[in-house]
């Protein structure tokens, strides 16, 4: 009987150690779900601040885009306007008369011919600085609101509250 007590006794301490390193199991898998809920949040929280960043990104993109688009079309419409006549390309210039004329010879002064203009050949040239003017112009805008709108929200970094995370 003693025999049989003493099983029992042994048997039951048997029993509660593998109980009690079955509930140190239990606690550090629960310790490990929640570290990778937490980190799962995270990740879906950054992906979705990701994503609104690409699409403001986006935004910006085909705004500029439009813009420069625009530019450019009306910088070929002016060009061909210019081109066929309808429109004259004219430049701000002042011919200054003093010393280059002497004041005794009044009459053989010649008339003003009208407004200054380009030469035909410097037109080209003058409209593709237009372009390019366009072109830095919507680039530097668009940086400036990518800057402003994207680059501001970028997310932060996450803190890792759980060392296990690390193993």
């Amino acid at each position: 009987m003693l025999r049989e007590a003493l099983f029992l006794v042994v048997l039951c301490l048997v029993v509660w150690i593998g109980f009690d390193a079955l509930e140190g199991q239990r606690d550090e898998a629960r310790r490990e779900r929640d570290s990778a809920k937490w980190e799962a949040s995270g990740l879906r929280e950054a992906a979705r601040i990701s994503g609104e960043m690409l699409a403001e990104r986006d935004a910006i993109d085909q705004r500029n885009i439009k813009e420069l688009t625009d530019a450019h079309t009306e910088n070929k419409r002016l060009r061909h306007a210019v081109d066929d006549g309808t429109r004259r390309l004219r430049i701000r210039a002042t011919c200054p008369a003093t010393g280059s004329v002497s004041a005794t010879a009044g009459a053989a002064r010649v008339a003003d011919a009208g407004r200054a203009e380009l030469a035909a050949d410097a037109r080209q040239d003058y409209f593709t600085l237009r372009d390019q003017l366009a072109q830095s112009r919507q680039m530097i805008v668009g940086l400036q609101q990518y800057a402003m709108g994207v680059c501001r929200r970028s997310p932060a970094p996450l803190a890792n509250p759980s060392p296990n995370l690390n193993k």
